[in-house]
């Protein structure tokens, strides 16, 4: 049985907001790096699909994305950097300078059966409470969960007219607030839960899957946590019934992230790039009203990065992640044709 885990991700939000360890404000020397490797990548023709990352020099904001890695692994399992001003850009060139730092952290993989390395989080009408609804595509308030991959990236590109607050708890403090106060519990999330697809599912699959919350390989615990997956898995028939248990289990863990003793709350500015380690932190977001003008409506950016210094992870993970030893490109949603799609030319193991 797994007791209190010991780690640097175990935090409390307020304790966290007191902290600036998290935060890198980009200098103006850095800035014009930035718009520097921009206007080189420019110069050689570069797009999206062509760029590598020496094509998008960073010697300095480099070192600082390195930095950031490791507190993702090894420290908070969170990193926000603030103070670049968007105003100068078009929104081609923000596409472009977000995956040229995105080059410097990692390799990007699918976020969807489409295949889209890079989201659009904005609200196009969807319904989370859809067996299709992704939480990017709405409006609407978003339960505490994480992304199926190792490291969630977001860029604001606009902010909302009301509303939009980013919302981040530690699963690590959650883990072992269970652990000292429901130990039972806390060995059912250990146990495999039926999961939905969402339809994301490759060809011939059945739609859903088992896979634990929490799990723990070579001393390193990882949590995926997505309740509206969970729950959808029970609109199919052959999917295993959710147990009082494991409903109980959830709710308690639900009820430990909504805390505001446990979460950190704050509000996303133009320009902020946020990376989140899924493995020890989870994310969520306030409801939020745009603009009446659609040239002004909430608009982030969003990778889903494969990192260089991951984890390895526990067996039961092997559905999602595939490759599941350290480092490995990994993560993702399968394309619907059946493959999974990675920017691994130019990648960091490269």
């Amino acid at each position: 049985m797994v007791g209190v885990y010991e780690h640097p991700a175990d935090w409390r939000g307020p304790d966290l907001a007191q902290r600036s360890d998290w935060v890198h404000h980009f200098t103006p020397a850095e800035v014009s790096e930035i718009s520097a490797a921009l206007r080189h990548a420019r110069m050689l023709g570069k797009t999206m699909p062509t760029l590598t990352r020496e094509d998008f020099p960073l010697p300095t904001v480099s070192l600082q994305l390195e930095h950031a890695r490791q507190v993702l692994e090894e420290g908070v399992g969170i990193f926000q950097f603030r103070g670049f001003d968007v105003a100068p850009f078009s929104k081609d060139d923000l596409r472009l300078i977000y995956w040229g730092l995105g080059k410097h952290m990692g390799t990007v993989v699918s976020q969807s059966s489409d295949g889209d390395l890079l989201g659009d989080v904005r609200n196009i009408g969807l319904d989370i409470m859809s067996p299709k609804g992704r939480g990017y595509k709405t409006n609407q308030k978003l339960s505490f969960h994480t992304d199926s991959c190792d490291v969630v990236a977001l860029f604001v590109m606009r902010t909302a007219r009301e509303g939009g607050l980013s919302l981040i708890a530690s699963s690590v403090a959650i883990h072992n607030e269970i652990a000292r106060k429901r130990p039972d519990l806390l060995e059912v999330l250990y146990q495999p839960f039926p999961w939905s697809w969402q339809t994301q599912e490759a060809p011939g699959d059945r739609p859903w899957y088992f896979q634990p919350i929490f799990s723990m390989c070579e001393g390193k615990i990882s949590c995926r946590y997505i309740r509206g997956h969970i729950r959808n898995s029970q609109l199919y028939d052959d999917a295993p019934r959710l147990t009082p248990q494991q409903i109980e289990a959830m709710d308690y863990y639900d009820s430990l992230s909504a805390s505001p003793d446990f979460h950190l709350t704050f509000m996303f500015e133009p320009g902020d790039v946020q990376f989140v380690n899924n493995h020890t932190c989870l994310h969520s977001r306030t409801a939020y009203t745009d603009w009446p003008e659609p040239d002004r409506y909430r608009h982030l950016l969003r990778m889903w990065l494969a990192t260089p210094n991951s984890r390895p992870l526990a067996e039961g993970m092997g559905t999602i992640y595939r490759d599941r030893s350290r480092g490995a490109v990994r993560g993702g949603f399968p394309t619907r044709t059946g493959g999974y799609i990675y920017e691994s030319k130019g990648s960091l193991s490269d």
